[in-house]
């Protein structure tokens, strides 16, 4: 007989009363969730007998909770022309694909003292992808304030979204949207090169079926990253790399 035991969770995310409980059963899911996001996910972080790395996603809407079987829609929004400061990746929750966008916004400061904020993303890696854009690639933005948001509440807290960032803002500097269509995954580092990523062909393969048809994926040295049918794949080593296939156009 399967038994179902509801519960919440302390502050720090434990489970709330004695861990000796969470030893005996055979399955933890967690209902999660940001307060100002539609989205909601059921995530197994203990299986005894199968995989954790398995999300359900559902939306919260007036009408009550429902599946999501293709939640990417939520993290994107509509422009009928290009909007400089826009840029799409793909993040993985568990081994779901979702893809989302970053929105950046660089505007002069008022005052001496400039303003980083950041809604949605890690306002530490923010920081040092500027840093880096600075020092790197000659992107100027001292005296000004910047900007770092997500679409739909979602949240993109790990590396491979570093590289959108950039592309991002270096769009709202310039004021020049990127080409309609465009992806970009990778981490980067201090030294302004641009690093491997894990599950790229999962996120390629996602980004091609919601009809993106160009990509800016970290360089592979062992062989070429296989590119999904109706999408052109840049390899590129470094910030500098990217930029130069990012493609901006004018308005």
């Amino acid at each position: 007989m399967a038994t179902v035991l509801v519960g919440h969770v302390t502050k720090d995310g434990s489970i709330a009363g004695p861990r000796v409980l969470e030893h005996l059963v055979d399955v933890v899911c967690q209902f999660e969730g940001d307060r100002h996001s539609r989205l909601r996910m059921v995530r197994a972080v203990k299986n005894r007998y199968g995989p954790t790395d398995e999300v359900g996603c559902f939306d919260l809407s007036d009408a009550g909770i429902t599946g999501l079987p293709d939640p990417s829609g939520l993290f994107l929004s509509r422009h009928a022309e290009p909007v400089p400061g826009t840029c799409v990746t793909v993040t993985l929750e568990g081994r779901r694909p979702l893809v989302s966008e970053v929105q950046g916004l660089v505007a002069p400061a008022p005052g001496s003292q400039t303003r980083r904020a950041t809604s949605g993303v890690d306002g530490s890696r923010v920081a040092m992808v500027l840093a880096v854009l600075e020092r790197r690639a000659a992107i100027g933005m001292a005296g000004s304030d910047v900007y770092v948001s997500t679409v739909g509440g979602a949240r993109l807290l790990e590396p491979a979204c570093d590289l959108a960032i950039a592309l991002a803002v270096v769009s709202a500097v310039t004021d020049q949207p990127l080409a309609p269509g465009t992806v970009a995954l990778g981490e980067v580092g201090l030294a302004g090169e641009v690093r491997r990523i894990g599950g790229l062909s999962r996120r390629l393969a996602e980004a091609a079926r919601l009809g993106f048809t160009r990509a800016v994926v970290p360089q592979r040295s062992d062989d070429p990253v296989p590119a999904p049918e109706g999408m052109v794949v840049h390899e590129v080593d470094t910030v500098h790399g990217a930029l130069a296939h990012a493609s901006f156009v004018s308005e």
